[in-house]
């Protein structure tokens, strides 16, 4: 089955690693000779992620991507901390090993962690890989039910108390990427200031607090290729904070297609999620409530909310690129994801419905 696990391929030009600085680090801490090889993982649109092999051993480094301004998206030092105590009580997160902020080893701050083997879904599951409907629907169920679980971790027992400001986080968060957008904008779009205004209007009161992960979806789970249901591990913790657990279903759902939605939904589905026999957003939301015992009260405001941010997420990485601050090519076709999201957000704060 190691034909269907995520693999590392060839580095994209401009994201090299400097061997010459790099290799003798390696030494020093891992106390062992042998070749130093870098390959990069292909996906993903932040931050870096590189497979390491030193003789037999390997490793995976994160880094923040060249040429971004937004520091604290890629605080590696945070993310670093945030596994570091969170391994223990929710293992399916990657065992960090090691944090460097010398930038003279490779320009930037980065860590290493433990690799996690497994499958990754992407737009449809790996050729070979059957999944039938019972499959499907067992998966989207184990899913949300690892969502939930992540959500009732006792954080301040694990250490992880001070990691955000819970008071007022929902408030700050809209705020904060309305301001995000108007600093990555390229383009003129009629649907910010009436999703803004919506937004800033009808927020809901949040009294709940949770540790959450802030985009948990499909292509971030890596699952154990001997039972695509079963979840080896969690990725990219770069945005996990405290807050509103709601706000984290809400992403869950932002990037969560039904077979019923707009043709313009479909082209941009990053993930299967429109298998016979997966749960729908509405489905999702019902599961969570009987999980977790919590209110979903008005989803409509989260996933309205949640589209706006990935949007705006988006936005930021195609401005990175109309910049020239990278040069990946899968950047250029970025504004059309970008309008699909907010002519759907825009349409849930209208519907009132998921």
């Amino acid at each position: 089955m190691r034909a269907v696990c995520d693999q590392a391929g060839t580095v994209r030009p401009g994201e090299e690693l400097d061997l010459a600085q790099f290799q003798p680090f390696l030494l020093e801490h891992f106390g062992h000779s042998g070749p130093v090889s870098v390959q990069q993982f292909p996906m993903g649109h932040s931050n870096l992620t590189y497979l390491v092999r030193l003789g037999d051993q390997e490793f995976v480094l994160r880094r923040p991507p060249f040429g971004s301004k937004v520091r604290s998206a890629h605080d590696m030092a945070r993310e670093y901390r945030v596994l570091s105590k969170l391994h223990t009580a929710y293992p399916v997160a990657p065992k960090a090993l090691l944090y460097c902020d010398d930038l003279s080893i490779l320009n930037a701050p980065f860590y290493l962690m433990e690799p996690i083997r497994g499958m990754i879904l992407r737009r449809d599951p790996p050729l070979g890989v059957p999944f039938p409907p019972q499959t499907a629907r067992r998966l989207s169920e184990a899913f949300l039910d690892n969502l939930a679980r992540l959500h009732g971790l006792e954080y301040t027992a694990i250490g992880l108390a001070d990691l955000g400001k819970p008071q007022g986080y929902l408030k700050r968060q809209v705020e904060g990427w309305i301001e995000r957008y108007h600093n990555s904008k390229t383009h003129d779009l009629p649907e910010i200031e009436r999703i803004s205004s919506w937004l800033t209007e009808r927020m809901p009161v949040s009294y709940d607090t949770a540790l959450i992960h802030n985009d948990y979806k499909y292509d971030n789970v890596v699952l154990d290729v001997d039972d695509a249901t079963n979840m080896v591990g969690v990725l990219d913790w770069e945005m996990c904070t405290l807050g509103d657990p709601l706000t984290d279903l809400g992403t869950t759902l932002a990037y969560w297609t039904d077979p019923q939605d707009p043709e313009e939904l479909q082209e941009i589905r990053s993930t299967p999620t429109t298998l016979p026999g997966t749960l729908t957003r509405a489905q999702l939301v019902e599961r969570y409530a009987a999980a977790t015992g919590r209110d979903p009260g008005d989803m409509s405001f989260y996933l309205t909310f949640a589209r706006f941010k990935v949007a705006v997420i988006i936005q930021q990485i195609y401005y990175r690129y109309v910049q020239g601050l990278t040069h990946d090519s899968r950047f250029a076709c970025m504004p059309k994801r970008v309008h699909a999201l907010l002519r759907a957000s825009w349409r849930c704060a209208e519907s009132g419905t998921i």
